[in-house]
């Protein structure tokens, strides 16, 4: 049997020669920029420790989409390793890019340290940026004529206004819906709406459909909404815009009644300022849409063409003037249809709507892009102005 102090002295004697284990080094990943080029290549991503450490290392990355798409962009990579031999602080690792020869925004796609035996992690994401080097122009070009509109009328005053002139989109008015919607927006669209496709320039608030890989979808564009910031009952909208073209392009300036999560749509009531069908440029559509007396979907609405110029290379004034008797569409000032909605199945028109604005790619009514179809399309909006009776 050990003496009690002997053991003591034993345990000390033990105690004061262990030591902490060492430190392990930090592994971090490393962002890039590249061109994207028309071909197929590859892009080196770079995993760095911040010291070389006498045993292996194994890190596992991962990639994963931004506005960027994998299998349309890049490569895919899921949970491969990267080792670093003792001794050695950099490893690079090949992810294929796919090139294309599309004029479109600089996109990016991310990659991850997903685990590391032997190190710790620092920064885990980096941000792979493909710049877009293609032939052509993604210039805005704002329209210099066209028509306007007075910012008063007899007896009626001012109660809502976008002018488009803040530095960005005023998100106390606006909010963005985002993806394909269920069946296409219910029309077998083909776009998948994001933000990025939004922009305010020049006083102008630009909504731009592309031809892009994104989510699933072959083209991208926008959708925004006024439900949540302004929705009103009767008076006169103006809206002062410059459209796109092209075959399988829809462009709407529109309204759904503020209701349409409690009683669906068409119960809600539609109201459509503008819209047109790209293959048919100059032809103006205004329509209203609702639930008749026996259920079931009714639509009423007319057209007009404009004779001389385009809608796409000047401004026109889209405007409606909505009573408790009916409502009237016009274009720069000239009525085009009237719509009586005193009838008793009509009652969806006398409550509160909300402003829709967004450019479709494809759909049951325009059909799809084809090869004549020329893409980056934009819808320029000038302003947006609401009066009603003093």
């Amino acid at each position: 049997m050990i003496p009690i102090l002997a053991l003591g002295l034993l345990l000390f004697g033990c105690d004061k020669g262990t030591t902490d284990p060492p430190e392990l080094p930090v592994l971090s990943v490393e962002g890039i920029s590249v061109e994207e080029g028309n071909t197929d290549k590859p892009v080196y991503v770079r995993l760095r420790l911040s010291s070389a450490s006498d045993q292996t290392i194994t890190a596992y990355i991962s990639t994963s989409d931004g506005s960027a798409e994998a299998l349309s962009d890049y490569q895919p990579v899921n949970q491969a390793p990267v080792v670093f031999a003792p001794g050695s602080v950099l490893q690079e690792y090949k992810i294929q890019l796919l090139g294309d020869e599309d004029v479109e925004q600089d996109e990016t796609f991310s990659v991850i340290i997903e685990n590391a035996e032997g190190a710790q992690i620092g920064t885990a994401i980096a941000t792979i940026t493909l710049l877009n080097d293609d032939q052509g122009t993604v210039d805005i070009v704002i329209p210099q004529t066209g028509y306007t509109t007075p910012e008063s009328y007899p007896g009626m005053n001012l109660i809502w206004r976008d002018e488009f002139n803040a530095p960005a989109l005023n998100a106390s008015f606006w909010a963005y819906e985002l993806g394909t919607g269920n069946g296409g927006w219910g029309n077998q669209e083909a776009q998948y709406y994001r933000p990025d496709n939004t922009s305010i320039y020049q006083g102008n608030l630009v909504i731009e459909a592309r031809k892009e890989n994104f989510g699933g979808s072959s083209y991208t564009s926008s959708r925004l909404i006024t439900r949540d910031g302004f929705s009103f009952k009767y008076g006169r909208v103006d809206i002062r815009a410059a459209l796109p073209s092209g075959q399988g392009i829809w462009p709407a300036l529109w309204m759904l009644g503020s209701n349409i999560t409690t009683t669906g749509w068409p119960s809600c009531g539609e109201i459509d300022i503008m819209e047109i069908v790209g293959h048919e440029p100059n032809t103006l559509h205004g329509t209203a849409h609702w639930s008749g007396a026996g259920g079931g979907h009714i639509y009423l609405g007319g057209e007009t063409t404009v004779a001389n110029g385009t809608l796409q290379n000047e401004f026109h004034v889209y405007s409606i003037i909505w009573d408790d008797q009916q409502i009237r569409w016009l274009l720069d000032n000239q009525q085009y249809y009237s719509l009586d909605i005193t009838l008793a199945d009509r009652t969806e028109f006398h409550e509160n709507f909300f402003f829709i604005f967004n450019v479709a790619v494809g759909g049951i009514w325009p059909g799809y892009p084809d090869a004549t179809t020329v893409f980056p399309q934009r819808m320029i909006v000038d302003y947006i102005r609401v009066f009603q009776p003093q």
